[in-house]
């Protein structure tokens, strides 16, 4: 489906009255004022990015009783499980707070669920098991605002629990002795939005400074911090938090202190990440080639090696642990492609793309690791909502279904008008998972594009395409590519800037490249200067960009810096093409 470019209204005079308020260059002041950045003053807050724009750990709400049950709990020598998550956030943050307490003295232990066997949250067979063996104070992390029951239970068997978690708060709070949370009711805490990593730093942070009787911390407490700090940077990118505010200062300094203080484990996995020493990582490396890594043990393996390889001191475990976990990585990509092209087949067989409002397909053994991608991949080529339902080919019980969002919908609330065909859901408005019996599928396939179709109301259900400015190729320098650099971190809520170029034309042939043969590399001209372009994922370009020889073309497209060889050049990578309009084509 074609996406409706729409290039942002600009206001010359705003950009030039910013450009002599602040000294920024007229292309980067020109990409804050279409972000909403046009006070001098907005200028400054957006590029201070110190630490000490961070928000005090104390102001979290629940984290005086967080601090004050932990540390009862080591001086006590209980027994402590830090209880995470099978995703990247969920893995960095309980080894963020497992480092935390074992410099701090406690008997401490983590435990990840596994995806299959014990799903999202608190699971009641689990908190038996950990009882069973003694436990007396269980850590949630990234998870258990919503286990209410959960959380009952594990008083009911002798243990204190903590929960931290960001996700959305439900009708009612767990009984837990504290609950650290950026956006519980009625909280004053100034930043809502972050991960689950990012309230595990904060935790930590806490309680340093309590241990320590002081805002400076020892040496030990001090690099025990950076490492909370670069582990909670890969949680906040993998989990498509808004890069805005405090989360914008934590992946800043925590991709800056990576390579540094992240420890072994992560060394070895930004090594065969193949992101180069030479260079700071960056958000879109995370996002790209870190998170997918660890969240391949998640999917397909055990999320607890992910966390043993984060908190790894010994080189040849680590170097084990990375070697599973990238293998993991391979098969994971293979499963989504092979569920992708069944999910593809069945959307063109029954779905009605121009009626319906949503997408929802159902498959036999597909992976319950691997859905949740496809759901994403489908809505981005469909942009519509997806759910993607794993059927268990030998039970009609209960399935797993995995929800991603398009066109701006909220699936927590387009979720909450199907309710009664659920078993349980839960989530975030852009990605959310669901459990419903096998026979009320095609009924709530159906509640459900009614609900997202109620949502969308009148507007379009054509995809937009922002484009933030048009540009000649060339302007396109390494020097101006600096200055959008400027702008980062990248990510959520602070897209890398889309330009948009015309009258061009294609060079030689398309060709295809990656193991799998996935992506498309391209060389296109614009008067006399040629640039190097590359579209990720669309390889199915090839066909119809080389099969119209001579015609004018138009690219949106975001431009980077590629230095993989050692030396900088622009490249592009594209969004979208589209032929040129006639008039521009037979005057090009």
């Amino acid at each position: 489906m074609a996406l409706q470019w729409i290039l942002r209204p600009q206001d010359h005079e705003q950009v030039r009255q910013l450009c002599e308020a602040t000294g920024l260059s007229p292309v980067v002041a020109q990409i804050l004022a279409m972000r909403g950045v046009t006070r001098p003053a907005e200028v400054e807050a957006f590029f201070d990015l110190r630490m000490t724009r961070l928000h005090p750990p104390a102001a979290l709400p629940g984290m005086a009783d967080a601090v004050a049950t932990l540390r009862t709990a080591i001086a006590d020598g209980q027994k402590i499980l830090v209880y995470g998550d099978y995703d990247c956030d969920g893995m960095t943050a309980a080894a963020i707070l497992f480092r935390a307490l074992k410099l701090l003295g406690a008997d401490v232990s983590t435990f990840i669920p596994s995806r299959v066997d014990d799903g999202y949250g608190l699971n009641a067979d689990q908190i038996r098991r950990h009882a069973a063996r003694g436990v007396k104070l269980l850590v949630s992390v990234d998870c258990g605002v919503a286990s209410v029951e959960e959380v009952r239970l594990a008083n009911d068997l002798g243990l204190t629990v903590v929960v931290t978690d960001h996700h959305q708060v439900g009708e009612s709070l767990p009984p837990a002795a504290a609950i650290v949370h950026p956006g519980l009711p009625r909280s004053d805490y100034p930043f809502p939005h972050l991960c689950g990593a990012g309230v595990a730093f904060k935790l930590a942070w806490a309680l340093f400074q309590a241990e320590a009787g002081s805002e400076r911390l020892p040496e030990p407490m001090k690099n025990a911090l950076f490492f909370s700090l670069a582990l909670a940077a890969i949680g906040t990118v993998a989990d498509v938090v808004p890069l805005t505010g405090e989360n914008r200062v934590i992946v800043h300094h925590g991709l800056k202190l990576m390579r540094a203080f992240g420890g072994i484990g992560l060394n070895r996995l930004l090594d065969i990440s193949k992101i180069s020493e030479r260079r700071e990582p960056s958000s879109e490396d995370i996002a790209f080639s870190v998170a997918p890594r660890l969240n391949a043990a998640g999917r397909l393996g055990s999320a607890q090696l992910g966390t043993e390889l984060l908190v790894c001191e010994r080189p040849e475990r680590a170097a084990e642990l990375v070697e599973y976990i990238d293998n993991l990585n391979r098969s994971r990509g293979s499963l989504e492609r092979s569920i992708m092209i069944e999910a593809r087949k069945q959307v063109e067989a029954e779905c009605d793309i121009e009626r319906d409002a949503a997408i929802v397909v159902a498959g036999q053994g597909w992976n319950q690791g691997v859905i949740g991608i496809v759901a994403g991949r489908l809505a981005e080529k469909y942009h519509r909502p997806a759910i993607v339902f794993s059927l268990d080919p030998v039970s009609d019980g209960p399935v797993t279904g995995s929800a991603r969002s398009a066109l701006g919908v909220n699936l927590v609330e387009a979720l909450q008008q199907c309710r009664e065909r659920l078993v349980k859901f839960g989530g975030h408005p852009l990605a959310a998972g669901l459990t419903i019996l096998s026979s009320q599928i095609d009924p709530f396939r159906e509640e459900f594009n009614e609900a997202v179709a109620g949502l969308l109301g009148a507007q379009s259900r054509t995809a937009r395409l922002e484009i933030d400015a048009e540009a000649l190729f060339c302007q396109l320098t390494v020097d101006t590519v600096r200055q959008l650099e400027q702008l980062a971190p990248f990510g959520a809520g602070n897209p890398r800037p889309v330009l948009f170029a015309s009258g061009l034309q294609l060079v030689g042939e398309p060709k295809t490249m990656g193991s799998d043969g996935r992506h498309l590399a391209l060389n296109i001209r614009q008067d006399t200067t040629q640039l190097r372009c590359v579209a990720f994922g669309k390889a199915d370009w090839s066909a119809d960009l080389a099969g119209s020889p001579g015609q004018g073309i138009e690219l949106a497209f975001k431009p980077v810096i590629n230095d993989f060889t050692g030396i900088q050049r622009v490249e592009l990578q594209l969004i979208d093409w589209r032929a040129a309009r006639m008039e521009q084509a037979a005057s090009a």
